[in-house]
């Protein structure tokens, strides 16, 4: 704010997207982010807001600026501190996790894995999956993070779709008190994918028994390579990293989309480094001898986001390896506690969790806290209420933000220097032109509109992964030169912001989004379902519970189970298996029929207003309106 003049934050909002180029410019200046050869254009929009180029002309490397630089200013200061569920930490120091990336950079470089390859990470919140990333990225390698509770079909859909030739991975993890296998997941899936040449694999439940035959080439069968973790570290620090320009791709981030294919959006090394700093130095306060846990998974943006966020300012970065209610619920503030953490990430899901629990306030130390995070989904005011005013006793400021993983950080963010109102998300980030608009694109105040971004911004996805087509269509084909990123906001008489959930038909189960089509996909591999529709319904502690509809099949023979009890059953036990447990439906019903327009698209959102008991909307298009309300009479008892 003293940088420009300015003197609240919502002057610094006006001056951000003012001139987008000079702020981002003062942003690399103000957190000393370090460019090998400088850049000669902030923003070169030439190809039009769809596809800018940022800091064109610019060499980077992210590890130069989160790694390198305090392995040399503060080679002891604490990096990375990990906890398991049984209580056990580990610590690496800056030169400690520096020497690691550069033995494991070696051994990739080693086993021919370089510039341009797509290396996928399923692993755990371990120390390793930190290296991991940073390894990758060091050797101009493209890191895709893969959520680590992911069946093996969800897994091999983004190993094949990204052409992933490494898969770095744990023998298994620890969830309350189960050993979680996840090798074994993997194998199954890279049975489906023959570009997987190697498989590096930590042995983070012990032992870990590895075939060190010669992997296969993408031309050839076979099986790939597999190699320990282990054997990697014991390689000589390779000291080369490889000379990344601005624009080279970081990562992969796959999100679910309308379709049953995920989408990979696509990050660069400047541009998601430059905008995840300025959300942790700005938003949280990261710095220097301060500490952030987030309770995430490296699978969702939001882990890349906090490793790279963190280092990138010099901070601590806290994992925790298991669940965070375990064995009881107070375990997170235990967590707070013992590491003094100064800032906290947690979700409304979580925090719904512990306000029921039976343990009540907690009794800890929580003085470290400094500012509070949440993102992923709308907040309830009983839960925001509780964690703000009993736990933290109003000093703590909860910063509720929200972008995605396209956004490559927050479109929307409060700051502790400002007011903010129960649940709001304050207002545009920083450097972000979002506004909220009408059907035609105006600007909308006081009444719910789509949520759209008006100029570009740094960690912009790049595009979908080898697939513009689908990039322009789901994001710039609703608004002339505007990014709709498909949620309905609310800026009200105050001036605050709200998300009101997805304008598609994108799902939000406790945080993690998954397109209906993939669910669907599953539905239909079973032998007595025709069609399907899958919804999200509002829930009390996931934010949205899956809710499947299915029409059985002509062959099907309803027997002593003329409901389809037995194929309920059957069907929530195929979606925990294939797509992962947190997906499993909560309701399966069966109808005689599914409401469709005259193409035969299913109405997804009729099906949701039939359970909901609210208007379906204008059905004139559709084959079949009967089906709604057939629908609505069939569910009424279940809510």
């Amino acid at each position: 704010m003293r940088r420009f003049g300015v003197a609240d934050a919502d002057a610094l909002r006006a001056v951000s997207v003012a001139d987008v180029g000079a702020f981002w410019d003062a942003v690399v200046a103000d957190l000393a982010i370090r460019f090998r050869r400088p850049y000669h254009t902030v923003l070169d929009a030439s190809g039009g807001p769809q596809f800018p180029r940022w800091f064109a002309g610019g060499e980077l490397n992210v590890v130069d600026t989160c790694l390198v630089r305090w392995a040399e200013q503060s080679p002891d200061a604490p990096a990375v501190v990990h906890e398991t569920e049984a209580g056990t930490v580990r610590e690496l120091s800056y030169a400690e996790l520096s020497e690691q990336v550069a033995r494991i950079r070696g051994g990739l470089r080693r086993h021919r894995i370089g510039p341009g390859d797509t290396v996928a990470l399923y692993l755990p919140m371990i120390p390793e999956a930190v290296v991991a990333l940073y390894a990758v990225a060091s050797i101009g390698a493209i890191a895709v993070p893969l959520f680590s509770g992911f069946a093996p079909g969800a897994i091999a859909a983004r190993l094949r779709d990204a052409d992933v030739k490494a898969v770095i991975t744990a023998d298994g993890t620890v969830r309350r008190g189960r050993t979680v296998p996840m090798r074994p997941r993997l194998d199954e899936a890279i049975a489906q994918c023959p570009t997987v040449q190697l498989v590096v694999v930590v042995a983070n439940l012990g032992e870990t028994t590895v075939d060190t035959s010669l992997g296969r080439s993408a031309e050839e069968g076979g099986d790939p390579q597999t190699v320990s973790w282990g054997s990697l570290l014991e390689e000589p620090p390779n000291p080369v990293t490889a000379p990344t320009s601005a624009s080279d791709v970081l990562l992969l981030g796959y999100t679910s989309g309308t379709t049953g294919r995920p989408k990979g959006a696509v990050h660069t090394h400047a541009g998601f480094l430059t905008k995840v700093a300025s959300e942790l130095a700005y938003g949280f306060e990261i710095g220097p001898g301060r500490s952030l846990c987030w309770i995430t998974d490296m699978g969702w943006i939001m882990g890349p986001l906090t490793v790279l966020g963190t280092h990138a300012c010099g901070g601590s970065l806290v994992l925790y390896e298991g669940s965070p209610d375990m064995p009881d619920s107070t375990r997170l503030w235990r967590l707070v506690e013992r590491h003094a953490v100064t800032t906290l990430g947690v979700s409304p899901t979580l925090v719904r969790t512990l306000r029921t629990a039976a343990e009540g306030l907690p009794t800890q130390d929580l003085s470290s806290v400094r500012v509070l995070g949440s993102t992923g989904e709308p907040w309830d005011p009983e839960s925001y209420e509780w964690l703000a005013r009993d736990v933290f006793t109003e000093r703590v400021p909860v910063v509720n933000f929200s972008g995605g993983t396209e956004v490559g950080g927050s479109f929307l963010s409060p700051y502790p220097v400002e007011d903010i109102a129960s649940c709001s998300l304050g207002g545009p980030a920083l450097g972000m032109d979002v506004d909220v608009v009408d059907d035609n694109g105006h600007p909308l105040r006081g009444a719910i509109g789509e949520l759209v971004c008006r100029q570009p911004w740094p960690a912009m996805t790049q595009g979908v992964w080898r697939d513009d087509r689908r990039y322009l269509e789901t994001y710039w084909s609703t608004f002339p030169d505007m990014w709709r990123q498909g949620d309905f906001a609310l800026v009200d008489e105050h001036g605050d912001w709200y998300l009101l959930g997805r304008s598609d038909d994108v799902m939000n189960v406790a945080g993690k989004r998954v397109a209906p089509a993939e669910i669907e996909a599953v539905l239909a591999a079973d032998p007595a379902v025709a069609e399907s529709a899958v919804v999200g319904i509002p829930d009390p502690t996931k934010n949205e519970a899956v809710w499947a509809f299915w029409v059985a099949h002509p062959n099907y023979s309803e027997g002593s189970c003329p409901t389809g009890e037995r194929v309920a059953r059957r069907l929530r036990e195929r979606v925990a298996s294939q797509v992962g447990k947190p997906f499993a439906p909560s309701q399966v019903v069966r109808v005689e029929a599914l409401p469709k327009t005259r193409s035969a698209k299913i109405l997804r959102r009729a099906v949701r207003a039939a359970v909901l008991g609210t208007d379906a909307g204008d059905l004139s298009g559709a084959e079949n309106p009967e089906a709604v309300e057939a629908i609505r009479a069939q569910v009424r008892d279940l809510r």
